[in-house]
């Protein structure tokens, strides 16, 4: 049973990588982008960044081998639209360190808050000092 949960965490990880990998370049964050308004094809890709259809391609090969794209041929080109389950995958990770950031950032507020609440309640039974003893 050990096993089988690591060979599957591992799994996970590399799955992971492979997206986190893809959105790290700009371009292919913006084809992301333009994919959500429906499916195009590599050229259509390519014309807003002024790069050839063999360097689309490229960055298009790199989203689909992380799944968050899917091609298909249609007649003489290639069809791309998104494929969002590794998306949702990528998202689940980032939610999970999300919630526990919240909590940690939640638990320091509420002890700042007690903190201050300490500093000013000794201050307020503190003696007065400065100026002549009466």
């Amino acid at each position: 049973m050990w096993f089988t949960v690591t060979v599957n965490h591992m799994v996970q990880h590399d799955v992971l990588d492979g997206v986190f990998a893809a959105l790290s370049d700009a371009t292919r964050r913006d084809v992301l982008v333009r994919l959500g308004d429906g499916p195009a094809t590599i050229g259509q890709l390519a014309a807003p960044h002024g790069i050839t259809l063999t360097g689309m391609t490229k960055h298009v090969r790199v989203l689909e081998d992380a799944g968050l794209v899917v091609t298909e041929k249609v007649g003489r080109s290639r069809q791309c639209r998104l494929g969002t389950e590794r998306l949702d995958d990528a998202q689940a990770w980032i939610g999970r360190y999300q919630r526990l950031w919240e909590r940690r950032l939640d638990g320091l507020e509420a002890f700042f808050t007690l903190q201050r609440g300490r500093e000013e309640a000794s201050r307020d039974e503190a003696p007065p000092t400065g100026g002549r003893p009466t």
